[in-house]
């Protein structure tokens, strides 16, 4: 995805020059390339959101996890719809490097940030939270916090 992105924004950097015009050859090179990053975004990121949200929550908030999923990514759809022709013209070919950053931002947080859930079972998630080495001091005082209330 990222080389697709960084490919797209190099071609129109060099291609449209002073009069804002690709040629029809690139044209379609730029084609080719924007699908591969959408069958890259299908294959990678596009489920991502769907599949750690119905890993990580536990059973009694799943649905309304599920929910704020769904809305948090219905929010960020149309934000990103209404402003890419706004970015467009502003940036030019620079829009793909933007979102190119972006995709080397969210692998760094799911690299070093998400926990692997392999083989764990949904009742076991509390604990990988709690174990992990950024999130145990976040879920970990929540955590004390509930059991201190004999919620669990």
């Amino acid at each position: 995805m990222l080389v697709s992105q960084v490919m797209v924004g190099g071609v129109l950097a060099a291609q449209l020059g002073d009069h804002n015009a690709v040629s029809k050859e690139y044209a379609y090179l730029v084609i080719v390339l924007i699908s591969v990053y959408i069958a890259g975004f299908g294959w990678s990121w596009g489920p991502l959101g769907w599949l750690v949200s119905s890993e990580i929550f536990p059973l009694e908030i799943r649905s309304a996890g599920q929910s704020i999923v769904v809305a948090v990514s219905f929010l960020f759809t149309f934000i990103v719809a209404q402003t890419f022709l706004t970015m467009l013209c502003h940036f030019k070919s620079g829009i793909f490097f933007f979102f190119g950053g972006w995709v080397v931002v969210m692998t760094a947080f799911v690299y070093f940030l998400l926990p692997e859930t392999k083989n764990v079972p949904i009742e076991q998630m509390d604990k990988v939270w709690r174990g992990h080495w950024f999130w145990k001091e976040i879920v970990g005082e929540a955590y004390e916090d509930v059991k201190k209330q004999g919620i669990i």
